[in-house]
């Protein structure tokens, strides 16, 4: 298993992924956009043939002016917008091993003050692994967050600096 940043090309692998494993489904110029714009904080798992097994994509949250933020009160964090590892690759590590490689990132390129992402309440490995094995905290419920109607836990993790 290699851990690499992503690169143009790995998009359509990500989105295989993506499309294999998880309902919620981007479209390419979303991977793009975010490949483009943030490019050290997404990473590709591949396997010994070089497919990609798995994914992070990630970003630094931009301040929302029409949410009424200022850039002077914005601290910069990260946003963790999707996670997936193929079922015949999982429990080996890769998705603690992607994230981290992210974070990193985020706080040592964008100082970035924590981490956010949302996490189905329904998805219990997930939660294992963001709150006991990556220590984030629930700092928020966020009622029919998915298209599906279920609800999502708002997660965060505070970097040490």
């Amino acid at each position: 298993m290699n851990i690499r940043a992503v690169r143009v090309e790995d998009l359509a692998g990500m989105q295989d992924c993506n499309l294999h494993n998880l309902p919620e489904n981007y479209t390419m110029k979303y991977y793009l956009y975010h490949a483009l714009s943030w490019p050290s904080l997404s990473y590709v798992a591949e396997d010994h043939n070089g497919r990609i097994v798995g994914y992070i994509l990630a970003k630094m949250e931009e301040v929302d002016e029409q949410e009424g933020q200022s850039a002077i009160n914005h601290v910069p964090h990260g946003h963790v917008t999707s996670i997936s590892v193929m079922r015949s690759y999982r429990r080996l590590g890769l998705a603690k091993k992607l994230m981290l490689q992210s974070q990193e990132a985020m706080s040592s390129i964008y100082c970035a003050a924590f981490v956010s992402l949302h996490v189905r309440k329904s998805n219990r490995a997930a939660l294992g692994l963001y709150r006991d094995t990556l220590g984030f905290t629930v700092k928020n419920i966020e009622e029919k967050y998915y298209a599906d109607g279920e609800d999502a836990y708002a997660m965060q993790l505070t970097f040490e600096h």
